[in-house]
């Protein structure tokens, strides 16, 4: 068996930042599949669950073929329950030590020494990294691609993912306005799933997320964007990259030179009609609407009124500069 590692891509974002698309664009690349989020915590109703290739995902050949695949590399697996989260298993104990965010070293140090007097931990991570290595690995050899782009986000995964020997991996940290992020979390049905409302929610016609308010959104943005700076951290620089949403929206050819030469595949052999490319996304309902128009959506400067962004600003305004944003409307 080969000892070479295999390629992975992880977006670490916030939520509602743009990833689904930048995994599409970044998918359409001959040399990289994007499937969405491989984590694949719960896809919702799976006699409804849509691939993004418009099949039900229980019927869908390419996920029927991977599946095949894990087989053969010894593991039980179904899309719909995919078992690749790092809490997959956890006791009450584990999970507690693992809800906080990833922080300073000295802090993860304290995580990881709580963990380790954990059994189940101990037993369960193992088989957790080798799952993941063995799911890139059978994604890649279904799509026959060198390089797998994983959507996940979170920074606790891109933690752990990390320590895994098997894996090669590079990160793109998108970075979008929070207050774009904010707005999405006060309707994601609107905001942040497919435009048609019967796609929505994976196919079953109804988001599954529900409206948190922009309180939530602010703090959410924030948090999320300064785990992925901790896990960065503890990275060499030349792994990893930031990208701005509305760069990848406003400059979209230029920024995804930038972002194939940083992987290490062919900028020329990008494609802007990244929905004409077959695709088999789980995930953002975006993965469905039939629309490639990349545009950026600032839609938040005229549905939030001033009391949203006095909120917003007295909770997030000084980190939101240091991202590159001001409060002026740009």
């Amino acid at each position: 068996m080969s000892s070479k590692k295999q390629q992975l891509i992880y977006l670490a974002a916030a939520s509602h930042s743009g990833s689904t698309m930048t995994a599409m664009l970044l998918g359409a690349h001959p040399d990289l599949c994007s499937v969405g989020e491989l984590k694949a915590v719960n896809l919702g109703a799976k006699e409804s669950y849509l691939c993004s290739c418009k099949t039900l995902v229980s019927e869908c050949a390419f996920w029927q073929g991977v599946s095949d695949k894990m087989a053969q590399r010894g593991q039980d697996f179904s899309i719909s329950a995919a078992g690749m989260d790092i809490r997959s298993g956890a006791t009450p104990y584990i999970l507690k030590l693992l809800k906080p965010l990833v922080r300073a070293p000295s802090v993860e140090l304290i995580r990881d020494f709580l963990l380790s007097l954990s059994p189940t931990w101990r037993k369960q991570l193992p088989i957790l990294q080798k799952r993941n290595a063995d799911y890139v690995s059978a994604i890649a050899e279904q799509a026959a691609v060198e390089g797998v782009v994983d959507s996940s986000k979170i920074g606790i995964r891109l933690k752990y993912l990390l320590k895994n020997k098997a894996l090669d991996i590079k990160v793109i940290w998108i970075v979008r306005d929070g207050r774009g992020v904010s707005l999405a979390y006060k309707n994601p049905s609107e905001y942040a799933d497919a435009k048609d409302p019967t796609l929505r929610g994976g196919g079953a016609g109804k988001t599954q997320e529900q409206g948190r308010g922009i309180e939530v959104g602010a703090y959410e943005w924030i948090r999320c964007n300064q785990e992925t700076e901790a896990v960065l951290a503890t990275m060499d620089k030349e792994k990893w990259m930031q990208v701005h949403y509305e760069d990848i929206c406003n400059n979209t050819e230029q920024t995804l030179d930038r972002i194939f030469e940083f992987i290490g595949v062919d900028p020329t052999k990008k494609r802007l009609d990244f929905k004409t490319v077959e695709h088999h996304v789980v995930g953002n309902g975006m993965r469905l609407d039939d629309s490639e128009v990349i545009k950026l959506d600032d839609r938040w400067k005229e549905q939030l009124n001033e009391a949203d962004l006095k909120y917003f600003y007295g909770v997030a305004g000084e980190y939101h500069r240091t991202l590159g944003y001001t409060e002026e409307e740009k």
